[in-house]
């Protein structure tokens, strides 16, 4: 576990972490239950292990934050990104408006290149 959240800077000294972004992980999937069923069955779902920026809305203005998630299914926030810009995060909320998941919203477009930007991953390729 950690002990502090990390600052954005810290985060981009951490190849590990950066190389393990989920990229087009939403909220709402990070909480699905465990075993989904399959007919008369259940199946375990796909395995969830990675880093996955969102945004969360619970205090008054939005903040962008980074979740590490386990494959024992534990999650802990581990960063919050000071540095995006406000209006990013409110283009987001609207534009994502209908995948908020207690409070918490998914990155767009626009939050994902700047931070691919800020990362120093702009122009390779990340899935």
């Amino acid at each position: 576990m950690i002990d502090e959240v990390l600052t954005f800077e810290e985060v981009k000294k951490e190849p590990y972490i950066i190389e393990h972004v989920l990229w087009d992980m939403e909220p709402r999937t990070l909480m699905e239950p465990r075993f989904v069923p399959v007919g008369s069955n259940r199946q375990p779902r796909e395995e969830i292990k990675g880093y996955v920026f969102y945004i969360d809305t619970m205090d008054k203005e939005p903040a962008l934050f980074l979740m590490r998630h386990t494959a024992a299914d534990f999650a802990e926030t581990v960063a919050e990104v000071r540095e995006i810009p406000r209006d990013m995060l409110r283009a987001a909320l609207e534009e994502n408006k209908a995948k908020a998941y207690f409070g918490m919203y998914p990155i767009n477009g626009a939050i994902r290149s700047w931070l691919e930007r800020e990362l120093g991953l702009a122009g390779r390729q990340v899935s």
